[in-house]
């Protein structure tokens, strides 16, 4: 039976898996933002969501893209879906990948859910594409 890993080491993967899908300015711009208040839990979701879930072998970052970006919608939690937007970049999940995840949020969760995460969506896309330019 294998052991769980500790502490530090999801904590060192997850900050890995973390830089390599959000990429390392929005990173460096979080942790520079911490406070002694809210360390507990960026350690929390550096370790529970980059560095077990995320760091899982089990699906593919497109996967888990997709994902995370139709239960944000269908939860009605639209603040995190533009950085989960600009991660598809470095996961591999595509246009027509996101489209996919939310007509499935339209049909099992709401078209005003839906609706408003493709507003976010063409909204975050217009803008890598300009910073692209």
């Amino acid at each position: 039976m294998s052991k769980a890993p500790n502490s530090n080491t999801r904590f060192s993967a997850g900050m890995d898996v973390r830089r390599s899908v959000l990429g390392d300015a929005h990173v460096d711009r979080a942790e520079a933002k911490k406070t002694e208040f809210d360390e507990p839990f960026q350690t929390l979701i550096t370790e529970g969501a980059w560095g077990t879930v995320w760091a899982s072998d089990g699906i593919t970052p497109r996967e888990r893209s997709m994902l995370t970006l139709a239960l944000l919608a269908a939860l009605g939690n639209f603040d995190e879906i533009p950085m989960h937007i600009r991660a598809t970049a470095r996961t591999g999940a595509t246009k027509k990948d996101v489209q996919e995840a939310f007509q499935h949020v339209a049909i099992y969760a709401g078209v005003p859910r839906a609706n408003h995460a493709l507003k976010l969506a063409k909204e975050t896309y217009a803008e890598m594409e300009n910073e692209q330019q």
